[in-house]
């Protein structure tokens, strides 16, 4: 394989699969915006806006826990990153 000619994976697509990676799939896995930070070593505003738009893809899902945003993969997240691997 010519590595050289694979595509990078978008960086919103690299956020869902680290959801994926690190398990958050379920409301009690869920992460905190600081987490996702972290996770990704992307700043802030750019994970951010990655979850504005996967929430509105249908592929990561906000929930409150005890007044903190936090942030799982929906199942059709979980379709959308294994399909990336196929």
């Amino acid at each position: 394989m010519n590595y050289a000619s694979v595509t990078p994976m978008p960086e919103a697509f690299r956020v869902l699969s680290m959801m994926n990676n690190v398990g958050a799939m379920i409301p009690e896995k869920s992460l905190t915006l600081e987490e996702l930070v972290m996770w990704t070593e992307f700043d802030t505003s750019t994970v951010r806006d990655h979850l504005k738009g996967l929430i509105k893809q249908g592929y990561v899902e906000q929930i409150q826990i005890q007044d903190v945003a936090r942030y799982h993969i929906t199942k059709t997240g979980i379709v959308k990153v294994l399909s990336m691997y196929s």
